[in-house]
């Protein structure tokens, strides 16, 4: 789905986790997730867990919701106030999910909380599985068939220990709705910009495995911009990209060639039209002038980023002195992976292209209506806003209403309180509950009709 529009009203390739509470609802999250792909963030807190996720599991993609983190009743004992709570979680859950993990307790066994998840899911009519967790051991998985009269498909499974996950997820997967791959008619663009001999072509050439561009170590080789396709999956839900390789973007005050200034705006040009753009810097020379007004350009357009530091077998440093520095030169975008790489080496290539992927992905959530709400909702009651002119922000209602970039529209009482802190606090939350790395994020304000009705 792109900027234009999002069919909210079908359901996607969500699956749910819900349940009562300490049940194990993030370990399972967590476990299906996999391991978090490795990438040095200049912004801290940004490797915390999510609400949201891909998720790959034997090439099917899906978005996995972890509703643990929707309760917001910490600290909060009283029986009837968490049961109302669960009920709210689910509630939310479903409004867009095509299949759900009921979560239980194999020790714990079947608690009235449990029953009355499971009718709710039935009232709903969302098909679902059971996930006894906590079957550490074999000899536990017999206390799984209690479960069975929750009238869903049981399964003895352990978070901790990884077991018994591939029967479940087959479970899973197979009700999940077929959807086009979109990618397949109209591929991803991927850009990849720097500054001259910076290594462009030569990391286009290890991501590609062979010579598909002209290396040399004089600047200037690359004249124009070659789109050059690949594939990052297997099966119907692989991504498909085409790489773009671009000529060095030198200031515009050097520029001494009308061959250069056309490759300057070819250049340009394939930044705007990319889905992702991949900034590459040189770790020897670090962050320089030029560097950070290239991504100023990339954040102006309103593009994925991620920013690959390459040649850094010649560097000395290591990782995490180094990425404080790329942070303080280009705070902008903080938000952004940053990968270290070596074309030469071919050090840290997957890695990178996973993070491409990982941002293409990102670029393209669809966050599910009611999860935002009350994610939103829960932020702005933690944290409310400062006073304008004796009067305060109130927000009403929220939806996603476009991707790449993804733009929130926020339904409020009076759009002129909204003040730059507020909005940036309000990114920042979007950003800690669904990840969205290297991905813009557009906040729009709107006056509820009601109250535009009223001030005519």
């Amino acid at each position: 789905m792109t900027g234009g529009g999002l069919l909210m009203n079908e359901k996607q390739r969500i699956v749910a986790i819900v349940g009562r509470p300490n049940v194990g609802k993030s370990a399972i999250f967590n476990r299906l997730a996999g391991k978090r792909i490795a990438i040095v963030h200049a912004q801290s807190g940004v490797t915390r867990d999510r609400l949201m996720r891909e998720v790959t599991w034997q090439d099917e993609r899906f978005e996995l919701v972890d509703t643990g983190g929707l309760l917001g009743m910490d600290g909060d004992t009283r029986q009837d106030r968490m049961e109302v709570g669960v009920r709210a979680q689910v509630e939310t859950a479903l409004q867009d999910a095509a299949v759900a993990i009921l979560t239980v307790d194999v020790i714990a066994g079947v608690t009235p909380m449990d029953v009355e998840v499971a009718r709710e899911l039935r009232r709903k009519g969302v098909p679902a599985v059971v996930a006894a967790n906590k079957a550490d051991v074999p000899e536990r998985d017999a206390g799984a068939l209690e479960f069975e009269r929750l009238g869903f498909p049981v399964f003895a499974v352990s978070a901790l220990h990884d077991r018994g996950f591939v029967p479940m997820m087959k479970a899973v997967i197979e009700p999940l709705p077929v959807v086009t791959n979109p990618t397949e008619a109209h591929p991803l663009k991927v850009a990849i910009v720097g500054r001259p001999n910076v290594g462009k072509s030569s990391y286009v050439n290890r991501v590609l495995r062979n010579e598909r561009v002209i290396v040399t170590d004089v600047p200037g080789t690359t004249r124009d911009s070659i789109d050059v396709p690949f594939t990052v999956g297997r099966g119907e839900q692989a991504r498909h990209y085409l790489l773009i390789d671009t000529a060095g973007m030198r200031k515009v005050g050097k520029i001494d060639s009308s061959v250069e200034r056309f490759s300057h705006f070819r250049a340009m040009n394939s930044i705007t039209r990319a889905d992702v753009v991949v900034l590459v810097l040189d770790a020897e020379q670090g962050p320089s002038s030029q560097d950070k007004r290239i991504g100023a350009e990339i954040m102006e357009r309103e593009k994925g980023c991620v920013v690959v530091v390459n040649k850094w077998d010649l560097e000395e440093r290591t990782q995490r002195n180094y990425a404080p520095d790329v942070s303080r030169s280009m705070p902008f975008m903080a938000h952004c992976p940053l990968v270290f790489v070596s074309a030469k080496t071919g050090y840290n290539i997957r890695r990178s292209v996973e993070a491409i992927d990982h941002v293409a992905a990102q670029t393209q959530t669809t966050i599910p209506t009611g999860i935002l709400n009350r994610t939103v909702l829960n932020a702005h009651q933690a944290t409310h806003p400062p006073a304008v002119k004796g009067k305060r922000l109130r927000i009403f209602y929220v939806t996603q209403v476009g991707c790449a970039p993804i733009r929130i529209r926020f339904f409020v009482n009076d759009p002129r309180r909204v003040r730059a802190p507020y909005r940036a606090y309000l990114t920042r939350v979007l950003r800690e509950n669904f990840g969205l790395e290297g991905a813009p994020v557009v906040l729009q304000f709107r006056a509820r009709r009601e109250q535009r009705r009223r001030k005519r």
